[in-house]
């Protein structure tokens, strides 16, 4: 193989870890999440949270994510398709309910209610040139571009009371998903569940918080070695720093794209 030329590429890493409450409750991760690097350079993720009040929140998660990364996987997506704005709406749209249709097939195949595996859902799709996201229920999805601006491309959904949130399952959930798209030179992109947004969201202005994201894009940037990136993260994720703040399960999906 030769070394000497470096190919632009995409750099992932992502972990979904378990919550200290969930641990002390000797119960499961109700997180997962998902990603593909599609050909020439288009990158597909997704993360969930399955609903605590659900009692097979974990599974509906595990199927949302998966189910709407391989409907991507298998559309023929390309720069051309992602260049018109109509068609990446389509995309996520088309995702959404790939992953709304996996979930209600799931339940039923466990002679289960769609709501007994009760999910949030984010997907996004980037490039190097744009990067798009579409949310069901809380968590967020971020981007960085060149320039070094930081942008939510989607905020926690909480619903209109204190608690109450968004589920994939829900009758409106795909007419009601936030949806954004954002045309950049992007270099990250970032994706969590609601167990980090305290951390996250500079919840006063409702904004990234810079000081939580950038030293992850510094460091997905220049993690070499994926095995030991993906422990570093798990690490962080069940660090002091994180669990003094949050009880709650944890996904974060943070990319960056290589230019050399």
């Amino acid at each position: 193989m030769n070394t000497s030329k470096q190919i632009s590429h995409w750099r992932v890493v992502a972990a979904s870890v378990c919550g200290t409450s969930h641990i002390r409750n000797k119960q499961l991760c109700q997180d997962a999440h998902n990603w593909q690097l599609l050909p020439d350079n288009i990158l597909v993720a997704a993360a969930a949270d399955g609903a605590g009040s659900a009692s097979q929140g974990k599974i509906g998660a595990m199927v949302a994510t998966e189910a709407a990364v391989e409907h991507l996987s298998h559309k023929e997506v390309s720069r051309a398709v992602l260049a018109d704005d109509l068609g990446v709406q389509s995309l996520l749209s088309d995702a959404l309910l790939a992953a709304k249709k996996a979930v209600e097939a799931e339940a039923a195949a466990c002679s289960q209610q769609p709501q007994d595996l009760a999910t949030t859902l984010i997907i996004t799709i980037a490039t190097p040139e744009m990067v798009a996201a579409a949310q069901i229920g809380d968590g967020m999805a971020v981007a960085k571009n060149r320039q070094g601006n930081l942008i939510a491309l989607t905020i926690p959904n909480n619903g209109e009371y204190i608690n109450e949130t968004t589920f994939l399952t829900s009758l409106d959930a795909i007419d009601t998903a936030q949806m954004r798209l954002w045309r950049e030179e992007i270099v990250n992109v970032g994706i969590l569940t609601d167990g980090l947004q305290m951390l996250a969201l500079n919840m006063v202005v409702g904004e990234p918080h810079k000081p939580f994201f950038f030293p992850l894009f510094d460091f997905i940037e220049n993690a070499e070695d994926k095995t030991l990136a993906k422990e570093q993260l798990v690490r962080f994720l069940g660090s002091e720093r994180i669990t003094q703040r949050t009880d709650d399960d944890l996904t974060l999906i943070i990319a960056a794209f290589n230019r050399s």
